[in-house]
């Protein structure tokens, strides 16, 4: 059975968790990468690492996000896998939330996510050829007290992920949504000794990624939820 072979990824919201364990994947299987992100100061030594090219975007700015994938084309670098990996959020009582910051959160989950995979899919259906994958959280299927920005969100990117995946998948693009289901781990956030590997590894969720990318289109998932193994469904 023939895989399917990508050449060029695009991972737009990188930070040094899953969206640096992905452009390390990525590149250790020989694609080229490309990094976008709001702030991309701290993103120098991943760049060395991977070899990636590396933009500023705000991702729910559509002038910006234009400009992203132009310059990629300029480059020769026009992706065929896109990563929206982008997010955020603002908590509080439903009653004390500013509502600006909402708007702004909400923005960035979701109709950034729209931004990105409009741009991408511009230049995947001419060749029936691509993959756009988004990632979700626990939030866009069980909205929280305390945090209806990031359930808005996240529950508006499940929704355009669906929506796609009916819409492009018979065009031969891949559209796969991610719900991570638990915390990182990160540096701030360790495992605790007490409870070992009841936080997601990043490169184990990466890995994921990659086999979702790997499948044969006659098995293709729109849909996979990933968990630690102590996490409560």
């Amino acid at each position: 059975m023939q895989k399917p072979q990508y050449s060029s990824a695009l991972i737009v919201g990188t930070g040094p968790g899953l969206g640096a364990s992905l452009a390390r994947l990525f590149a250790r299987h020989g694609l080229a990468v490309a990094l976008a992100a709001r702030q991309v100061d701290k993103l120098a030594d991943l760049a060395k690492q991977t070899g990636a090219a590396v933009h500023a975007c705000n991702a729910a700015d559509e002038a910006d996000v234009a400009r992203l994938f132009a310059a990629l084309d300029a480059a020769g670098r026009t992706p065929d896998v896109v990563v929206y990996n982008a997010s955020s959020r603002v908590r509080g009582a439903l009653v004390d939330l500013p509502p600006d910051e909402v708007r702004r959160a909400v923005e960035i989950s979701a109709f950034g996510g729209f931004l990105v995979s409009q741009q991408a899919a511009r230049r995947m259906l001419p060749t029936g050829h691509g993959a756009i994958f988004l990632t979700g959280a626990t939030a866009g299927v069980k909205g929280f007290p305390l945090s209806a920005s990031f359930a808005m969100g996240k529950f508006a990117l499940r929704g355009l992920a669906q929506s796609m995946a009916r819409e492009l998948s018979p065009k031969g693009i891949h559209v796969a949504h991610f719900v991570i289901d638990g915390g990182i781990r990160s540096t701030a956030r360790p495992v605790p000794d007490n409870a070992p590997d009841s936080l997601l590894d990043p490169d184990a969720i990466a890995e994921t990624y990659w086999a979702t990318l790997q499948q044969h289109r006659s098995a293709w998932s729109w849909e996979v939820e990933v968990r630690p193994w102590v996490e409560k469904f």
